[in-house]
């Protein structure tokens, strides 16, 4: 045992992949698994709190754009080109065309009209993404004279489930897993927040939080955010049926770091248990954000894996422990418009059975990004 070669956990993580994510994304693996081998692409979540007018223009002279409100406006110019048909009926699953293989030409054609009445993403929330293709580099965020910085870079993805909360003026918000705190600085660039909880139950990275917050945050609202460190698991307990809007982005294999970095790998030997208890982990956070909100209230689980152990499965066993347990009827929402708002951003997984799933592509190197949407009612 002590001359044995040692695996690294990359090469672990990379193994267990190709055996199980081959089967599920088919032809579609490779090029996958080439863009996970590859320099991740970020996105600028532009700092409301902070003066950007010329950050804004310093990007656009470099051709980068604000893919959040770009989306609805390529929609609608796609919807008119279609002649007008309607959109957005087909769920989620029934997405026509076989052998597929994710080319910009073909995530065109997998949603060409436009979004259904109803679909609405935040306008408040500003995201600069350089095009399909552009592989330049954000420079590093300046502050402006109040300290603030003008912009935090972050996988793009990761903003859409905080676009599918789609949290309303007033809503109590609750995320769930909040640290390092990208989600947390997203959900406050809303602006509509009635009360947010941020919430993370690792003390150091809380610490983590705590920084982002204060270097893109004036004291008058970070002061309004009531950060704990519980365990997240007990909050239905602790408060139960109080939240409008829950963020469940729960631990995960973290498929890209995994496959990147041997430091902190989830794929490490010792982390073996660790790992194969993610998916009940996982599925003990969903039921907690569930429990948390209000009738009526909606809840977004997201991971940054591409597996269905963790996403899928974790989805339909909450909705069956909802109902048998604490009957609690759940509905999840369709979110195939996300495809057709930001097909020009995001390569989307055209056959996730549940939710959404962002599959990494050379040409636009974002993601793994899994997010679903449910409706407590």
């Amino acid at each position: 045992a002590a001359t044995a070669p040692r695996i690294p956990p990359t090469r672990l993580a990379l193994h267990h992949f190709d055996t199980s994510y081959s089967l599920q994304l088919k032809d579609l693996w490779p090029s996958v698994r080439s863009a996970l081998l590859c320099e991740q692409k970020y996105g600028a979540l532009l700092n409301n709190f902070a003066s950007i007018d010329h950050v804004t223009q310093e990007l656009e002279l470099l051709s980068a754009s604000d893919f959040v409100s770009d989306g609805p406006r390529k929609a609608q110019r796609w919807g008119a080109a279609a002649g007008g048909a309607e959109g957005g009926e087909s769920g989620s699953q029934e997405v026509s065309g076989e052998g597929r293989t994710a080319t910009e030409a073909e995530m065109v054609t997998q949603a060409e009209t436009s979004p259904p009445l109803g679909a609405s993403v935040s306008s408040n929330i500003k995201c600069y993404t350089f095009p399909r293709g552009d592989i330049t580099r954000f420079r590093p965020a300046r502050p402006d004279i109040l300290g603030l910085f003008s912009y935090y870079l972050l996988d793009a993805a990761s903003l859409l489930p905080v676009l599918a909360l789609d949290v309303q003026p007033d809503d109590f918000v609750l995320d769930l897993c909040a640290a390092p705190g990208g989600k947390t600085l997203a959900l406050l660039q809303t602006g509509v927040c009635g009360h947010l909880a941020a919430n993370d139950v690792s003390i150091s990275r809380t610490k983590r939080l705590y920084q982002i917050l204060h270097n893109y945050v004036p004291k008058e609202i970070r002061e309004t955010v009531r950060v704990t460190s519980y365990d997240a698991r007990n909050w239905g307990q602790l408060e139960g049926g109080t939240f409008h809007k829950v963020l469940v982005d729960v631990p995960c294999t973290t498929d890209r770091h995994s496959v990147m970095e041997d430091d902190n790998n989830i794929f490490h030997k010792r982390r073996t248990t660790e790992r194969q208890m993610l998916p009940l982990l996982q599925l003990q956070l969903l039921m907690a954000g569930i429990l948390a909100t209000k009738p009526g209230g909606e809840v977004v689980y997201s991971t940054c894996s591409l597996s269905p152990l963790q996403n899928e499965h974790v989805v339909e066993r909450a909705v069956e422990i909802a109902a048998a347990q604490f009957n609690i009827s759940i509905h999840l929402e369709d979110l195939s418009h996300f495809r057709t708002l930001f097909q020009d951003t995001f390569s989307f997984f055209p056959e996730c059975r549940l939710g959404e799933l962002v599959l990494p592509h050379l040409t636009a190197n974002f993601g793994p990004m899994y997010f679903c949407k449910l409706r407590r009612l």
